[in-house]
C-alpha cells in the first residue's frame, strides 16, 4: 500500500466514490486530493483532500472528504490518507491544519484538538455552518499543528499488509441461473 497524489484519470472513481460515501465535494478539484493504493492490485481504497481558502488575512488549509472503502477500513488506510495530507500541509508552511469532522474521535488519535465554532477564522465558521447543515449534522471544528501528527504503530504495521475485505464469495451458476430445469432438461451429448 502507498498513498500519492492523485491524477486527473482519478477523477470519475473520486466523484462516484464522494458521493457513495456522502462525503464533500463542494469545490471538487482532483488535483487537491491524494489516494490511497493497494500496488499489488492497483486497486484504489481510500482518499482525502486539502482545501486551501484564501482569505484577506492569508490562507487557511483545511483538511475535507476523507474517506476508506468500506472493504479497507480498519487497516490503517485513514491514517496514512490524513498523514500524507497533514505532512504536505506542514511541508507548504502551514501552522494549523483545520477540519470539520463528523467523526472527531478518529481523528484525535492522531492529535486533533476540539475547537469551540467561535475559535474558527471566519470562513472555516461559515463552511461549519453549510456543511451541519447539508451533509453532517454533527462535525466538529478540530485542529492539529502539523509538527504534532502521531500515529499507533499499529496502524503503521496494518497499512502494510492491507488488503481487501471480500464480503460475499462469487456465488456459484447452476443450470437454473440459465433457465434450465436439470430434471427435466435432455442434453446432445447425454449418453445416459
Amino acid at each position: 500500500m502507498y498513498v500519492r497524489d492523485a491524477r486527473n484519470r482519478d477523477e470519475a472513481w473520486l466523484l462516484d466514490q464522494i458521493e457513495r460515501l456522502g462525503l464533500d465535494e463542494t469545490a471538487f478539484r482532483s488535483r487537491d486530493y491524494v489516494i490511497a493504493v493497494d500496488e499489488e492490485q492497483n486497486e484504489r481504497a481510500g482518499f482525502g483532500r486539502i482545501r486551501i481558502h484564501k482569505t484577506d488575512e492569508g490562507e487557511i488549509c483545511e483538511l475535507t472528504s476523507i474517506g476508506v472503502l468500506e472493504e479497507w477500513r480498519g487497516q490503517g488506510v485513514g491514517a496514512h490518507v490524513v498523514e500524507r495530507l497533514v505532512q504536505t500541509a506542514g511541508d507548504n508552511d502551514f501552522d494549523v491544519v483545520y477540519t470539520l469532522s463528523g467523526e472527531p474521535e478518529y481523528l484525535e488519535q492522531f492529535g486533533f484538538e476540539r475547537l469551540e465554532p467561535a475559535q474558527l477564522p471566519a470562513k472555516l465558521q461559515t463552511r461549519l455552518t453549510e456543511k451541519q447543515e447539508a451533509l453532517e449534522p454533527d462535525a466538529v471544528p478540530m485542529r492539529l499543528d502539523p509538527d504534532r501528527f502521531r500515529m499507533s504503530s499499529r496502524l503503521r504495521e496494518a497499512f502494510k499488509g492491507a488488503q481487501a475485505e471480500d464480503d460475499e464469495p462469487e456465488p456459484q451458476e447452476g443450470p437454473e441461473d440459465f433457465g434450465i430445469d436439470p430434471d427435466e432438461a435432455t442434453y446432445k451429448y447425454d449418453t445416459g
